[in-house]
């Protein structure tokens, strides 16, 4: 058995094939454990930097964590209860859209048919299905919701991931025989994850302010909701940014009519040319960049197992896993595959 796991022999691709289908179907079997954990784990990383900012201030741990869970609480709560209610609102709007999207996509068949193409309605639904896309969008948000009502759960694991915090160090040097070596790596590896994660929801945050003010000063509804979104889908590059818009425009064209179609689609591009092909790869540097095939295929792949969160969570978990590759030489040209 030894030589066959040691030898690149076909049987051994094969059993390392079946092992890794067993461990992606059993993550997805317990997405509803996993995912709590995972959102954990993102806020603790966001968290961190400010939990050693105030240890360094002479506060003591315990308090310091509690400042961070009051603060983090508040914050979840003011959003929960901000988009909550939009977002309730949409869902139940969200048929007579559908049905307005419809009516408008019935129109585009006519003037189809009147130019020469022999298009029906069922054929331009199956096709090209705008409806579909805000669905997805409410879908997500849904999903999102749900997770988030594990509030406790996930704070109390957030509680105890910071207080492990100042004992990693310590543990490493107990597991490994070089442990100065395992200490550099683990800590270019998490100073990576971090400076990625910090960075990302910081743009995110303002792209997300950017499109809520635009979307106001245009008088398109639920303009805090696609803001929410626009953060949230921040962090999927280039498609979370197209995902994000399709349903604002949607809505702008059932709400508001062409010109304001084109100001918000005007809009949601300068913003996103800003943000993400200006000022993010200034700060972040292009280093940490993931090429547009490999987002859209980990945009499937962690949706497929963790649903919606996954989706949201899917370029910061590549990113991971790239980040852990590119700190050992044998792994690296891996993460250069991955990479822009």
């Amino acid at each position: 058995m030894g030589n066959l796991l040691d030898k690149p022999t076909v049987a051994g691709y094969l059993l390392t094939i079946a092992a890794l289908v067993i461990v992606i179907a059993g993550l997805n079997k317990a997405a509803s454990l996993i995912v709590p954990f995972l959102l954990a784990v993102f806020v603790a990383v966001l968290c961190a930097p400010i939990l050693f900012w105030l240890k360094s201030k002479k506060i003591p741990t315990a308090l310091s964590i509690l400042i961070i869970v009051f603060g983090a609480a508040l914050i979840g709560v003011v959003i929960f209860a901000i988009i909550g209610t939009s977002l309730n609102d949409f869902s139940r709007t969200m048929p007579l859209y559908q049905a307005k999207i419809t009516a408008k996509s019935h129109v585009i068949v006519e003037w189809l048919d009147g130019m020469g193409f022999k298009v029906t309605d069922k054929d331009f639904s199956e096709t090209l299905n705008p409806g579909a896309a805000m669905q997805l969008v409410t879908d997500m948000l849904v999903g999102l919701k749900n997770v988030l009502t594990k509030g406790f759960l996930i704070m109390l694991t957030v509680i105890f991931i910071l207080l492990e915090c100042s004992t990693y160090g310590e543990k490493l040097k107990a597991i490994f025989d070089d442990p100065e070596l395992a200490f550099k790596s683990f800590r270019t590896f998490t100073l990576n994850i971090q400076s990625y994660i910090v960075i990302k929801t910081l743009t995110s945050l303002v792209t997300g302010i950017l499109v809520t003010v635009w979307l106001l000063i245009l008088g398109v509804d639920y303009p805090l909701l696609f803001g929410f979104l626009a953060f949230l889908l921040n962090f999927i590059p280039t498609i979370g940014s197209i995902l994000a818009a399709i349903p604002a425009i949607l809505l702008t064209s059932i709400q508001l009519g062409t010109g304001h179609v084109i100001a918000v689609a005007v809009g949601y591009m300068v913003i996103n040319v800003i943000i993400g092909n200006i000022v993010e790869p200034k700060v972040m540097g292009k280093g940490l960049g993931l090429s547009t095939l490999v987002v859209f295929l980990s945009l499937v792949f962690w949706g497929a197992i963790f649903g919606p969160v996954g989706m949201l969570l899917s370029v910061p978990l590549t990113m991971s896993v790239k980040i852990a590759l590119d700190t050992r030489d044998e792994t690296r040209w891996i993460a250069v595959m991955l990479g822009s």
